[in-house]
């Protein structure tokens, strides 16, 4: 175990570990201050933490200590190994030099020889390739080289997937499957071997864990707008929340995790209610967005031509029906149930579902007025504390859930207009 006190740290747990290693860089005795919980974490403790949302299991700070010093040791011993190896190329490229300087008889191509390689860093002197490229051609001896004896050939052609003769040995280098290499003729009296299959894709997608997205459906944006006419051809258009589409990479943090338990009463109970949709999964279609939502549109003069709608959009790599059902909820009790169908459009290979400018209901139209009415944000906010949404995509076929969003809301305070943020749902 290589001094590792915790045992064997599982492949999961490990490449969550390298990902908290790349997020929280070293900081000393200091500590870090999540701004949603208000706690203050030392790095290791914030690996530990990540490593729980991420795997689910658990690893203490000090363990995480433990492994750290484990790989520091390690890290040690490979430097210490390379450093020997470094010497070992100075000698090489020391005897290399003296077996140059021994052939080249003509004095001003030993001279710019000599320069050239003055330029050399010693791993450069010992690479056959680099030294052809670098230093004048050899004089050609008088006769022809010896030929060799039958089986004392090396590498006469170059062998698919290695390096030729003149190429350089690089550890990890690129390969091109693409590229096809000579095809031996067959064994008679045997099967010839099946081609090898192509390589799988990256068993989780880059956008699950770090946007809305289920195993078969991904949001890509929602909205929930106000449109003023301002004339007969334009109109202003005011955005009370939105979620606009990102392009995330493995360097991105994955999603925080929130017990499901905690909003239970927020959402109905009953049939169909969010309890009982959780229980019947898959629970990695379970998200929980936080909107801050922008009530300040002022500028705007509502109107009897105003437009209140919502937009949203999906995507998927499977051709379905969905049924979209947003459910308003209020004190944990529904109040309005909207439900939409949409069918799939084909686009650069993916299904895209598309449901726009869907109007906005009655009771959400006049819940807006009437909130934009109060006269401090407190107020709003202590309304919308009682204040829900919840939005169940559901294939229409075989009625399983793709994706589950409970919206919760406050009032922005911020300049920039309408914020959220996302988070898993879990249940530990």
């Amino acid at each position: 175990m290589d001094g590792d006190a915790e045992g064997v740290w599982s492949p999961d747990i490990e490449q969550s570990f390298q990902e908290a290693l790349a997020i929280y860089p070293p900081c000393g005795r200091r500590k870090i201050i999540l701004s949603d919980e208000g706690k203050m974490y030392g790095r290791n403790e914030l690996i530990a933490r990540y490593i729980k949302l991420r795997t689910g299991k658990t690893r203490t700070r000090k363990q995480v200590s433990s492994h750290i010093q484990v790989l520091a040791r390690k890290k040690v011993r490979e430097f210490q190994a390379s450093i020997k190896v470094s010497s070992h190329l100075q000698v090489l490229a020391r005897r290399k030099s003296r077996e140059i300087q021994s052939k080249l008889k003509d004095q001003a191509s030993k001279d710019k020889a000599l320069q050239n390689m003055a330029a050399l860093s010693s791993a450069q002197i010992v690479s056959p390739n680099l030294i052809k490229s670098q230093l004048p051609p050899l004089p050609q001896p008088p006769y022809p080289p010896p030929a060799l004896a039958p089986g004392s050939r090396f590498w006469p052609t170059p062998i698919p997937g290695q390096p030729g003769p003149s190429q350089d040995i690089k550890p990890f280098a690129q390969t091109y499957p693409n590229l096809p290499g000579p095809v031996p003729p067959p064994i008679s009296a045997y099967e010839p071997l099946a081609p090898p299959l192509p390589p799988t894709a990256t068993a989780v997608p880059v956008w699950q864990d770090r946007t809305i997205a289920s195993s078969k459906l991904r949001m890509l944006e929602y909205s929930a707008f106000m449109e003023v006419p301002r004339d007969q051809d334009t109109y202003s258009k005011h955005l009370f929340v939105h979620i606009g589409q990102t392009n995330p990479s493995y360097s991105d943090p994955l999603l925080e995790a929130v017990d499901i338990r905690q909003i239970y009463d927020k959402f109905p109970e009953k049939k169909g209610g969010l309890k009982e949709l959780y229980e019947k999964g898959p629970q990695n279609a379970f998200f929980l967005v936080k909107f801050w939502a922008d009530l300040n549109s002022s500028d705007m003069q509502d109107g009897p031509g105003s437009f209140y709608g919502v937009s949203s959009q999906y995507c998927s790599t499977e051709n379905m029906t969905i049924t979209v059902s947003t459910k308003v909820c209020s004190f944990g009790k529904q109040v309005v149930e909207k439900v939409e169908t949409e069918y799939a459009r084909v686009e650069g290979g993916k299904c895209v579902y598309r449901i726009h400018r869907s109007p906005m209901c009655e009771y959400m139209i006049n819940f807006i007025h009437k909130l934009k009415h109060l006269p401090e944000k407190y107020m709003m906010n202590s309304v919308l504390e009682n204040f829900t949404i919840l939005q169940v995509v559901t294939n229409r076929e075989t009625q399983e859930t793709l994706l589950c969003i409970a919206f919760v809301f406050e009032v922005s305070t911020s300049e920039h207009g309408a914020q959220y943020h996302v988070y898993r749902l879990i249940k530990d």
